[in-house]
């Protein structure tokens, strides 16, 4: 049974047509994504369903009544003064009936007189009743699994950070136990660990959800079916985003073999139909009222030269359309000549903030051709250990080391000095050496193609911005890139462009991201931050995500295994041959052999 329909949906934005044909029904107890484009509408779609905008044309039908949908939109954020843990609990009935009791203990403490003593059993048992405090267990207890602890419990909503706004939203949500889940980006301002969290509550949750996301890895995790939506309407996909992905390149296969195969039949018509008319031209003109025969062959081509038309123009209304080619990129990038083998060193670095320790006594050695992956919880520091790397703030105890040849293009500085006055196309011919045959085909890869090049800045949003920065960075001679969450503003397609572009890029990396996605196809090195120390660990993002799955145990059986396969490799290296190296060697693999089936069992 469905619970949310939406048939040949279309809506509009001052005027202006912004989707069309969209039809998308949501199952009970299913878990669906809807992803698109920036500037595509989801953002309005979901406020078409939820009643706040208008619709312009076709039906949306809800068999949720309103209180029973919970929902989180992106422009939501609220100017209240309401300390954190009393904003979550607002709306939830029991808040009220806590307040009356608070303000009846309040003044049992000033008078004892029977009116007030009656009336502070009356509002004692209606919350008793209620399971009031077993209400306020349950909302501390999800305030810590979501990670609002409680230092920040008396905060004003309004001044809380993005993230801490993120999770305040989603606790309020959930305290309110919705037969319906509308969520727009809400892994917005998250950290990894908190965005992990999320989507094993959803899991688990007993009910309905539609959502909104750029993060592939969470869509891969939560949703059972998925929704592209574009200009021209909707179409359903099942499983997550890989299987989206699958399924899209195996449409545009079939598409592009159609494709082919329309233009050789449109190629073989029109030859046939120039043939014919050739044909008819040489006998018409030995044709007579005289010469039936000849009379009779024109005929009989103009009949042929007739048919093939009538076929081309049935092809034509039928036509399939060329299948759009993924952008790639399309340049030689060269940063210059660096063949030190270290870049930077961090040795026993602390640093405070007033009397706030952040991090302390890291130390960490980044080399050439190093992809680094910084990751920890929000609040761990981060932005203050990349900060540290590059030199923008100094250590208070210790000392960061920088090559002399090390050029070091920074994210967020390029970001700050984009010239917002120039168009796209101005603003990337004052790379050096930028021909503008060039730079259109550098901007056509990063998805700025045709007129949109002569955009002026200042009425980009800010993914595009970013975009630009990005292609400004790249393109900087640097032989050390530092990116400050690279994707934050950039919808899938982007994404894919810019991982793209870090595959290719020769120098080194350091980055921090909540995109395990970007992660996984990056790092080749990974940094854990947490209570206020930095844990270098020597493989990919992937290879940490395993690692830190294992047991004691079985970190112990991999670590022997890694030992080893090197041994192994090492003794057949080996110019030796003996019969005691035989036997080495056959003793090595029987020990390889015997961890790798502990290890799989």
């Amino acid at each position: 049974m469905y619970l949310l329909k939406m048939n040949e949906v279309s809506m509009e934005v001052d005027g202006k047509p912004l989707f069309q044909n969209v039809s998308i029904e949501v199952k009970e107890n299913e878990r669906v994504a809807l992803i698109g484009e920036n500037g595509t509408g989801k953002t309005t779609l979901i406020k078409g369903i939820l009643g706040i905008e208008s619709i312009n044309n076709g039906q949306i039908s809800c068999k949720v009544e309103n209180y029973q949908i919970g929902y989180i939109l992106q422009e939501s954020d609220i100017d209240v003064q309401l300390p954190l843990k009393d904003w979550v609990m607002h709306d939830h009935p029991n808040y009220f009936h806590k307040v009356d009791l608070e303000a009846y203990t309040e003044q049992m403490q000033y008078s004892s007189h029977p009116i007030v003593i009656e009336k502070y059993n009356e509002s004692l048992k209606k919350y008793l009743g209620l399971d009031g405090y077993q209400w306020e267990i349950k909302v501390e207890k999800l305030l810590h699994q979501i990670g609002l602890y409680p230092e920040t419990w008396a905060i004003p909503f309004s001044k809380l950070s993005g993230g801490q706004k993120t999770k305040a939203k989603l606790t309020k949500m959930m305290l309110l136990n919705p037969k319906l889940i509308i969520l727009d980006e809400p892994t917005n301002h998250l950290d990894l660990q908190t965005t992990e969290w999320l989507g094993h509550w959803l899991l688990n949750y007993k009910g309905t959800v539609l959502f909104i996301s750029h993060e592939r890895s969470f869509i891969d995790q939560i949703a059972t079916s998925t929704y592209e939506l574009t200009d021209n309407g909707t179409k359903r996909y099942s499983g997550g985003y890989s299987s989206f992905k699958k399924q899209k390149e195996l449409e545009l296969k079939t598409q592009t073999l159609q494709y082919e195969k329309q233009e050789q039949e449109r190629k073989k018509l029109s030859q046939a139909i120039q043939q014919y008319k050739q044909w008819y031209v040489k006998a018409s003109s030995k044709a007579s009222v005289r010469d039936p025969y000849a009379q009779k062959k024109t005929t009989k081509h103009v009949k042929k030269y007739k048919a093939k038309e009538k076929a081309l123009e049935r092809l034509k209304e039928n036509e399939i359309t060329k299948p759009a080619e993924n952008p790639t990129i399309k340049a030689d990038i060269t940063p210059g000549d660096f063949f030190a083998k270290d870049l930077i060193r961090l040795e026993n670095v602390s640093k405070s903030y007033e009397k706030y320790l952040v991090i302390q006594d890291v130390n960490l050695h980044l080399e050439r051709g190093d992809r680094l992956a910084v990751i920890g919880e929000n609040g761990s520091g981060k932005t203050t250990l990349l900060k540290l790397m590059i030199g923008l703030i100094k250590p208070n105890i210790g000392e960061v080391k920088h090559h002399p040849q090390i050029k070091i293009g920074h994210f967020s500085q390029e970001l700050q000095n984009i010239n917002t006055t120039n168009t796209i196309l101005d603003e990337i011919m004052e790379i050096p050496r930028m021909k503008q045959s060039d730079a259109r085909n550098i901007l056509a890869s990063f998805l700025f193609r045709k007129e949109d090049v002569f955009k002026q800045i200042s009425d980009l949003s800010m993914g595009e911005k970013c975009r630009i920065a990005f292609v400004k960075l790249y393109f900087s001679n640097a032989n050390l890139l530092v990116l400050d969450e690279p994707t934050n503003y950039f919808d899938i397609p982007s994404r894919e462009i810019i991982e793209e572009a870090l595959v290719q890029y020769p120098g080194s990396i350091v980055m921090v991201t909540h995109d395990p996605y970007l992660l996984r196809k990056i790092s080749n090195k990974v940094v854990s931050l947490k209570n206020k120390q930095a844990n270098l660990y020597l493989g990919s993002y992937q290879e940490w995500e395993e690692h830190k799955m294992l047991s004691p145990k079985q970190q112990q059986l991999k670590n022997e295994l890694e030992r080893l396969e090197l041994k192994y490799s090492e003794l057949l290296a080996s110019e030796l041959d003996d019969d005691s190296l035989l036997n080495e060697i056959q003793s090595v693999k029987e020990r390889i052999g015997f961890i790798q089936d502990k290890l799989n069992n």
